[in-house]
């Protein structure tokens, strides 16, 4: 099993699934995952989104057990470092009749198809074999076309939408090497995959139709075929092709939103995959259960909500997401927002704010007061709650609190009940105050968790900051 991005750009969640759908199978089947660059368009190729890629597929925790970094005994995993075997497989091809060498320049070309356009507006224009018989000019630049049978059809097995078959009629003498000596995919994956000996081919439905020609390719070469296996599209809500003006597309966003690896996964993979009613998965049952006879033929619509509903429930799922893998996951959000962390204040805290943060972005914002000297105080907050009535009730719980003994929550609430009955106020007229002044916030867990959470002394500053801020009007 490959998956054998282009890097051209950022890792699509389209290509992630295709990764993942592999990836499965091969863990499943104690088989190989090899991971393969075809970097063969130069134009549009880069090193940056190379390492985009690698790093994007490590995040997901989809290693590859040959390719960049890993190696392997099929080196090299570059398409552009094996630009001499599809060289080689092209003059084969040549030498046995079943492909030639095409001078027709980019110009005809293009004059023959505005001639056909010009009669015929319709019309699907179909390269017309001109230079099938010339052998005369092998040093003139040329392209390598393929030389396709026009009678019979070409049919395949694929695991997911049964036999296929295309007729040859529809085929035209299809391009395998450029000009520049680079191969075209279909070229490029059929003799990499076979090199490397790939079992399964796995990859978006959209590739369907080039599987034909590829399969024409192994049998000119006279090679066994692979399995193929082609998986249904991920579509916007309107049912176009995803792309990045109907949602985040690129995995990395979801990793900068927040999103947890597994949280993402789980989500791609019931994009065309099922396991009766189960919606959550840990990586291990995905293992265990994938297979392809599950993956769906119809194509899904992207939903944006149940992405993060579904990331949402891996992150606050203890059975899926142990506190420490949390505790690791948060720390960077927290520390993007200028916070030295103690760890010990964290895994004190953490639970009370799990069940709540969405996302890893909303955990770091709930986290943050526990980590300042001082809270970050929301004006409309402090306008509000912290207010001249409110200072002598903050300066008085302040005392209280400075004496508790023991420094637990349940003898904190007992004491505040009392203070409360004292003092002959309301309950909210002295918690939203105290909540504003240790917090900066009106939303929080628990007061008395809290306090119990800062410690006593900075739980005591805080109450008297406060109760010095709502003096002044």
């Amino acid at each position: 099993m490959r998956f054998a991005p282009s890097p051209s750009g950022y890792l699509h969640i389209g290509g992630a699934r295709t990764a993942l759908f592999n990836w499965l199978w091969a863990r499943r089947q104690g088989g190989t995952f090899v991971l393969r660059i075809e970097d063969t368009d130069q134009d549009r190729s880069s090193i940056e989104s190379v390492r985009a890629i690698l790093d994007d597929l490590k995040w997901l925790g989809l290693d590859w057990d040959e390719g960049p970094e890993a190696g392997g005994p099929h080196e090299p995993y570059f398409q552009s470092e094996r630009k001499s075997d599809y060289r080689r497989a092209a003059e084969e091809l040549i030498a046995k009749g079943k492909a030639y060498r095409c001078y027709c320049t980019k110009e005809e070309l293009d004059a023959a198809r505005a001639a056909l356009k010009a009669k015929d507006p319709k019309a699907q224009f179909v390269y017309p074999g001109t230079c099938r018989e010339r052998t005369d000019a092998p040093d003139l630049p040329h392209v390598v076309r393929f030389r396709t049978e026009a009678a019979g059809d070409t049919t395949f097995q694929d695991k997911v939408f049964g036999t296929v078959s295309t007729p040859n009629s529809v085929q035209q003498d299809f391009v395998l090497v450029r000009s520049d000596g680079f191969p075209l995919y279909n070229l490029g994956c059929v003799v990499d995959d076979h090199a490397m000996g790939m079992t399964l081919v796995a990859r978006g439905r959209d590739h369907i139709g080039n599987t034909a020609q590829q399969v024409m390719l192994y049998q000119a070469f006279g090679w066994e075929l692979p399995e193929f296996a082609h998986l249904p599209m991920m579509l916007s809500a309107k049912g176009e092709k995803l792309s990045k003006r109907h949602a985040s597309v690129a995995v990395a966003e979801y990793r900068e939103r927040g999103f947890t690896p597994m949280g993402v996964l789980n989500y791609l993979v019931r994009f065309g995959w099922s396991h009766g009613d189960q919606e959550i998965f840990s990586r291990e049952q995905l293992i265990e259960l994938f297979s392809w006879d599950r993956v769906n033929k119809s194509d899904g619509k992207f939903d944006a909500k149940k992405f993060a509903d579904v990331a949402f429930e891996h992150l606050k799922n203890e059975d899926l997401m142990s506190s420490a893998e949390y505790e690791a996951a948060v720390l960077p959000f927290l520390e993007a927002r200028g916070l030295s962390v103690d760890r010990e204040v964290l895994s004190r805290v953490l639970p009370a704010i799990r069940p709540r943060a969405h996302d890893l972005i909303e955990a770091a914002h709930a986290l943050d007061y526990y980590f300042r000297a001082e809270p970050e105080l929301d004006e409309a907050a402090r306008k509000k709650f912290l207010t001249p009535a409110a200072a002598p009730h903050l300066d008085a719980l302040a005392d209280m609190v400075a004496g508790a003994q023991p420094f637990e929550a349940a003898h904190l609430e007992e004491l505040f009940r009392t203070f409360v009955e004292e003092r002959e106020v309301k309950m909210k007229d002295v918690a939203q105050p105290a909540r504003v002044a240790l917090t900066g916030r009106t939303a929080s867990p628990p007061l008395f968790d809290v306090m119990v959470a800062l410690s006593q002394e900075p739980s005591v500053a805080r109450l008297r900051r406060g109760a010095e801020i709502a003096k002044t009007p």
